[in-house]
């Protein structure tokens, strides 16, 4: 293996192999890379791997031109078989994932690529070429630079840092009629919230949410879409009996393609640090995150169209899973609605119809 801070590519590959064994937002924010790969090597066939359904947001992309999906371990094993028939010529590992690394080893492509992690000697043993990254001058803004990063050392170059995810029609259709049943009408205007997480320590108050959507009823008189997974189905209607504006749950009610779509006629979309704003932000729907203990620099780009809502507490960001054990993250806690509503005030030219 070869350990550098720059390399060289010595192929012109036909086929190329991406690894992306990360969740939602890891995979959205690698689709500037797919992109730089594409552009540098416009003949190659482009596959990417990704863990089980992550990969659906890439299966109408035309630049892709497979999806390989890992779910559970016999599957894997079918999986990497196949890989290593397909005889890759150049291969990206984007993350240290060591189910990655497994695939990597036994893809047998010709030349295998990723960054140096100093002390897993296991792991560099499955690449050929390995980026030794130097300490970066300046603080890079936007998860897109993870994995932009990586290629960049190979002499690839980004024309973008922001993701997009493909919508077709007949995707749109169906998100078009899951909306006419619960009675919004084809055309009208409305928002989207993601209030909930898997992680609670980056949830913010029902309360909180319920007096941002009565601001946005009496203001713009736009209802508010609850979107999230089937598992969050019971809070919403939590969420939505002490509502006192119109609020319609639609969690669990798409897979992610279909929530792509709806997200993409959403007007506005407002949420935590979870999966939906990076889904929003790539189908081009401005859209308001609330920031607690995590830091928004590692996700989003200072752009208009991505506003982040963050606390002043100073001892955020901190990356704890909640203050004191609990589970539960004061400076989330401490953030007011007001906070909110005073940026979706600053927003307001591109919410009014």
């Amino acid at each position: 293996m070869l350990i550098a801070p720059e390399h060289k590519l010595y192929i012109s590959p036909q086929s190329i192999l991406i690894i992306q064994l990360g969740d939602i937002g890891d995979v959205i924010w690698s689709i500037p890379t797919f992109r730089a790969l594409k552009a540098s090597f416009p003949e190659a066939l482009l596959s990417v791997v990704t863990r089980k359904p992550y990969g659906d947001f890439l299966l109408d992309d035309p630049s892709i031109s497979k999806v390989f999906q890992i779910s559970d371990i016999w599957q894997q094993v079918k999986l990497m078989l196949h890989i290593r028939r397909e005889r890759f010529d150049l291969l990206f590992d984007l993350r240290a994932d060591d189910r990655g690394t497994v695939v990597t080893f036994i893809s047998g492509a010709k030349m295998k690529c990723a960054l140096h992690y100093p002390g897993r000697f296991w792991r560099d043993k499955a690449f050929t070429h390995l980026l030794q990254e130097a300490p970066p001058r300046e603080r890079f803004y936007g998860a897109a630079e993870q994995s932009l990063r990586i290629v960049r050392g190979f002499g690839i170059k980004e024309i973008t840092y922001m993701p997009q995810i493909i919508v077709v029609e007949e995707t749109r259709k169906k998100a078009v009629e899951l909306l006419a049943a619960h009675g919004v009408a084809p055309g009208s205007f409305w928002v989207s919230i993601s209030p909930f997480s898997r992680w609670p320590y980056k949830e913010w108050g029902m309360d909180k949410w319920r007096e941002v959507a009565l601001f946005v009823w009496h203001q713009y008189r736009m209802p508010a879409i609850i979107v999230g997974s089937k598992e969050e189905q019971s809070r919403a209607e939590k969420l939505i009996a002490g509502a006192t504006s119109p609020m319609i749950n639609l969690t669990g009610r798409t897979n992610l393609r279909e929530l792509a779509a709806l997200l993409k006629m959403s007007k506005l979309h407002m949420g935590v640090d979870s999966a939906p704003p990076h889904v929003a932000a790539a189908v081009g729907t401005r859209n308001l995150t609330v920031y607690g203990p995590t830091d928004w620099r590692d996700w989003v780009l200072p752009d208009p169209q991505n506003h982040v809502v963050s606390t002043d507490m100073s001892c955020s960001p901190c990356y704890q899973k909640g203050c004191d054990g609990r589970g539960i993250s004061r400076c989330l806690d401490n953030l007011s609605a007001d906070k909110v509503i005073d940026a979706l005030q600053t927003m307001e030219d591109s919410i009014v119809v």
